[in-house]
């Protein structure tokens, strides 16, 4: 069996106690499954350069609602949201103008503490991953994963907004993967997402995505705005 790239990671104590935070609204990460960002603001150009010196490790936290609408907000100062992942970079790509295209794999959620002073111009936080020991274990809780039904409300949701989908390899992914990746790739704003993040096991993201995406397909198309996005 191929070695896996969070495979050395087997329990919280095989993670650092301190993470660089790549704050991000509207992004979450979630274990054994992976995340595709273009980064290019200078501060998190060398949040990755950090990274790369060091374990390749980083958390992946939204920013908390009070902090405003930005993306990733100036300064190192402001709220964050509690609960976020941690991620080891595991491709990327440099352009010549400094850009890095990165996918980071999941490898456990985390608590988010108290920040570490430091000169560097992105933040470092105290974090903890004994909360979340059982995301260090592959696969955790997918066989109550009533997967009929998830793919059932996915191939509705695909078709009624005209989209398309890899059959094959949908059918072809473990429970994990397919909650997890279905999560991150979901179109919900920030709340939403953060609750997909924050569902206690596998069977209750698994059980949020298919009633957020019923929510969708029952509300009428009148440009009032519902959770889709």
């Amino acid at each position: 069996m191929a070695r896996g790239t969070t495979d050395p990671y087997r329990s919280p104590q095989d993670l650092p106690k301190v993470l660089p935070i790549f704050p991000l609204r509207g992004a979450i990460l979630l274990p054994r499954a992976s995340l595709t960002l273009n980064v290019f603001e200078p501060r998190y150009v060398a949040l990755l350069d950090f990274a790369l010196a060091g374990d390749r490790l980083l958390g992946i936290v939204q920013p908390a609602p009070e902090a405003g609408a930005e993306e990733s907000p100036r300064g190192k100062s402001f709220p964050l949201r509690r609960v976020g992942c941690a991620g080891r970079l595991t491709s990327f790509t440099e352009s010549d103008d400094g850009r890095y295209v990165i996918t980071l794999t999941g490898v456990a959620r985390l608590h988010v503490g108290a920040d570490v002073g430091s000169d560097h111009p992105f933040r470092l936080a105290e974090v903890d991953c004994a909360p979340y020991a059982a995301d260090f274990v592959s696969g955790h809780g997918e066989e109550a994963v009533d997967r009929p039904r998830l793919l059932a409300t996915l191939r509705a949701y695909l078709e009624a907004n005209h989209l398309s989908a890899d059959w094959d390899r949908i059918n072809g992914a473990t429970n994990e993967r397919l909650v997890n990746m279905l999560s991150i790739l979901s179109p919900y704003g920030p709340e939403e997402k953060q609750a997909l993040l924050e569902a206690p096991d596998l069977k209750t993201r698994a059980e949020a995505l298919v009633a957020l995406a019923e929510m969708g397909l029952a509300a009428p198309d009148d440009g009032s705005g519902t959770s889709l996005q």
